[in-house]
């Protein structure tokens, strides 16, 4: 190289350096422009945007959509009403483990960050300036909390300015605990759920603390996209997710390896979970919505304002309710024969093996299919009949069935057997006052395609080891969805707070209530308020009435009336008392007919009667008035506490979403004054057969108010309450409610009834803790058949449930008011027994 070639080289260099030098003087100045330009665009942007920001302050105090919750007095969970499933939780309540699984799903520098990533927003701008296309946008959780409450969902560039302005200004705000809490309970997670702890219950029916470390991190797979990832309905995606969520929780050291591996290993088992119904009561949810609808302060968020109403009912009486009531109408269905089968198809035999019990199992789905559209009430399931086995050497010799069986299908796909003596029940159902004879073979009964209804009942026959395996051993048995209705309540006299209530077979059967909207003739369960008007004006237990036909000519009542007794005969001169127990019409009539139909009106005012509603005539001694089963309990309550008019009540008190009290019941409570106890001869005995009454316990005596305005009205003397009581105990030992008998109890009182026709059974009964009213009818009034009274068609389910919610109660019967004595008389004249008298008893007198 000469000395003139380094000039030259210097030459060769200068002019491209020049141009880099001036490239980037160029670029900086737009870079700087640029920078400019967006400080002033944001600073305009900021200005123009800022004012338009909702107050964040509002976020703390933001009211999550929370649905109605009804429960039981002992908590039991009854029913669930809105649209948003959602059960909001305070930080300390979420487990570490799900918090961390939701940061490494959707934003691991949550800590680190003020609210923007500006990283991710970087990420986000680079994506968009290469594709043209809006991405995620680099969200953090804190702007989507931000977002979720104050913005909508469509994507624009002023909305994302907004989202990261309430960003900003939620991190100064709030601190991360509370951002954290905020968004797992307001974020949408599928199916109606929104937040965790939702969540964890619809898809794994557990509460969020009881869940799996997989689990966590399923649910934090799904704020991305709930329904693309959703465990239910799209299984491999969703597990795909979770197993990226399990990745990052491993890469950010939230979790070890061994806990990676086991996690990435698990099968799902999510599947959707109804809200856990507890307590299966929907006559009294529906009683508890109405209510709230009700009320003017409530009503207007009663579905999204998180309020819990608490109900009076209990739930073991509850259920033992429900059983009496679906047990004593299937009891009635099975006097009144079998009606048939719901539906019939015709069987490929070819692919049922009857011996094994096995059905080729794409026929099997295809049966089931065509079971689906027959719904299943109460405890009655559909079975499809899919053979019938006779004992062929008893068929052959036309021997009575002792053995053989149908083989059914269910609908869960299980297969059983029903008995003979589960079937032989069926006789041919001709109408409700006639039936055909038993049948003697099965398949009088039952054919191959048959789809019936079937119970199980417990089986009784068992082997000594299966007696004492612990288990109970349930076989199935025909059965048929009742046509008839029926209603059972039962409250507490002391203050009317409902303990149980059923107001039909089953709710999704008919939804019509028959406890408070059924009016129908109560027939001779009336009478006791009319014995009770007599007494007040002057008759006495043993006071003579004929028992005698007679023909009546009454101008409100169309032509001549001949009343008669439910036996046809006539029993001359009877004493009240056993007028009453024995139910006997003629006396009844006889007694209004004296005391007068307008003193009568205005007497049973005092068990809450409304006078306009009952009828003006003669019939109301036979309970010819249209009345509900809630107002006979009502009335006879007055009798079950001493004489004091209370009211029925059903919603003990209601708290909003922060377990504040919003509605407190304040019942009228009876403030009965209990008589010194006193063991006296009981009427109708030489002597006493009662065991020593038990005093009222101290609890009980004190639990008087003392505002009087809480204290219920006396509206019958204790002497009336004390004579009618005792009449309504003889009616169990010896009138027309003998079978409650059966209940071994000296304080229980009642009384049957019974109206023309046999159109409405019912059965009232007390003692002074529970009062309880049941009734059986159809919808559409007609005859129950022959035979079926108050006595055999109503009191077996009084005496089912009774069994149970007596158990709670000490056997201590009303103790007798000091004015009241107990003295001998002539049994024939009701006259005071002579020396000479033979045929005596004793008798109440005031």
């Amino acid at each position: 190289m000469t000395r003139h070639g380094f000039p030259i080289i210097i030459l060769c260099y200068n002019r491209p350096m020049k141009i880099l030098f001036k490239f980037f003087r160029y670029l900086l100045l737009i870079i700087l422009g640029g920078a400019i330009f967006s400080v002033i665009a944001f600073t305009g942007l900021y200005y123009y945007v800022n004012p338009s920001l909702p107050d964040i302050e509002n976020a703390a105090t933001y009211q999550l959509d929370t649905p109605l919750r009804v429960y039981s007095k002992d908590h039991k969970l009854i029913a669930v009403f809105g649209e948003s499933k959602r059960e909001p939780l305070l930080y300390d309540q979420i487990p570490p483990l799900m918090i961390k699984a939701i940061i490494a799903a959707e934003d691991s520098r949550f800590y680190q960050h003020p609210g923007v990533d500006f990283i991710g927003l970087s990420r986000a701008l680079i994506n968009l300036i290469a594709t043209g296309k809006k991405g995620q946008g680099g969200s953090t959780i804190t702007m989507q909390v931000a977002r979720n409450f104050f913005l909508s969902r469509k994507k624009t560039y002023i909305r994302k300015m907004r989202e990261i302005l309430l960003a900003l200004k939620l991190e100064r705000h709030f601190n991360k605990k509370k951002i954290m809490e905020l968004y797992l309970n307001k974020i949408y997670l599928g199916h109606r759920s929104y937040g965790i702890a939702t969540a964890a219950k619809t898809y794994y029916g557990k509460a969020v603390g009881e869940l799996n470390l997989a689990q966590y991190a399923m649910l934090a797979g799904l704020p991305k996209a709930p329904s693309k990832y959703n465990p239910v309905t799209n299984i491999k995606r969703a597990t795909a997710r979770r197993n990226y969520v399990l990745r990052r929780m491993f890469e950010l050291g939230f979790i070890n390896k061994k806990q990676y591996i086991l996690a990435l290993d698990s099968v799902d088992n999510a599947r959707i979970h109804a809200p856990k119904i507890e307590l299966q009561a929907p006559y009294v949810a529906e009683m508890a919505r109405a209510w709230i609808l009700s009320q003017p302060q409530l009503a207007q968020d009663a579905y999204t304002g998180g309020y819990k109403i608490v109900t009076t009912v209990r739930s073991t009486l509850q259920q033992s309710a429900i059983r009496a009531l679906r047990d004593n109408l299937l009891r009635y269905e099975h006097r009144h024969g079998y009606k048939g089968p719901v539906k019939h198809i015709d069987l490929d035999r070819q692919k049922i093996d009857r011996d094994k019990g096995k059905i080729v199992p794409e026929y099997q789905q295809q049966l089931l299919k065509q079971m689906q559209d027959i719904a299943e009430y109460g405890f009655l399931r559909v079975a499809l009949v899919l053979a019938v086995r006779e004992n062929q050497y008893q068929k052959k010799h036309k021997i009575p069935q002792s053995a053989g069986y149908a083989l059914i299908l269910l609908k869960n796909g299980e297969i059983h057997k029903i008995a003979w003596q589960d079937i032989k029940w069926a006789k041919k159902y001709i109408h409700d006052t006639r039936f055909g004879k038993p049948p003697k073979f099965i398949k009088e009964v039952l054919q191959s395609g048959d789809m019936v209804y079937v119970q199980t009942v417990r089986q009784t026959n068992t082997s000594r080891s299966q007696a004492h395996s612990g288990k109970d051993l349930l076989r199935y048995q025909l059965s048929q969805l009742p046509q008839v209705a029926s209603a059972l309540v039962s409250l507490k006299p002391q203050n009317g707070e409902i303990l149980a209530l059923t107001g039909g077979f089953d709710f999704y059967q008919s939804k019509f209530n028959r406890i408070t909207q059924a009016k129908r003739q109560p027939g001779s369960n009336f009478k006791p308020f009319v014995y009770s008007a007599a007494l007040h004006k002057g008759y006495t237990t043993a006071t003579l009435i004929n028992d005698a036909p007679v023909v009546f000519k009454d101008k409100n009542l169309e032509g001549a009336w001949r009343p008669s007794n439910y036996s046809g005969k006539f029993f001359g001169p009877t004493r009240l008392r056993k007028a009453l127990y024995k139910s006997r019409n003629m006396v009844s009539i006889r007694i209004l007919m004296d005391i007068g139909i307008d003193y009568t009106l205005d007497y049973v005012k005092r068990f809450g009667f409304t006078p306009a509603e009952l009828p003006h005539n003669l019939s109301l001694a036979l309970g010819s008035a249209n009345l509900t089963p809630l107002q006979i309990i009502r009335a006879y309550a007055v009798f079950a506490n001493g004489g004091y008019q209370i009211k029925p009540w059903l919603i003990e008190r209601v708290t909003n979403r922060e377990e504040k009290i919003v509605y407190q019941a304040s019942p009228l409570i009876a403030c009965s004054p209990y008589y010194p106890v006193k063991n006296q001869p009981v009427p109708g005995k030489q002597a006493p057969d009662q065991p020593q009454q038990t005093p009222l316990s101290l609890a009980e005596a004190l639990a008087c108010p003392e505002n009087p305005a809480q204290q219920a009205q006396q509206t019958l003397d204790a002497e009336n309450v004390f004579l009618i009581t005792s009449i309504l105990q003889d009616v169990i030992r010896r009138g027309t409610g003998t079978r409650a008998k059966v209940l071994k109890r000296h304080d229980i009182a009642g009384k049957t009834g019974t109206t023309n026709d046999q159109m409405d059974a019912w059965f009232s009964g007390f003692n002074r803790d529970i009062v309880t009213t049941a009734w059986v009818g159809f919808d559409t009034p007609r005859s129950l058949g022959r035979y079926e009274t108050g006595g055999r068609a109503a009191l077996p389910m009084w005496i089912d449930y009774m069994r149970i919610a007596l158990q709670q109660s000490p056997d201590r019967p009303l103790p007798r008011p000091d004015r009241i004595i107990s003295v001998k008389i002539d049994a024939q004249t009701g006259l005071l027994a002579s020396p000479g008298s033979q045929n005596t008893l004793f008798e109440y007198f005031i």
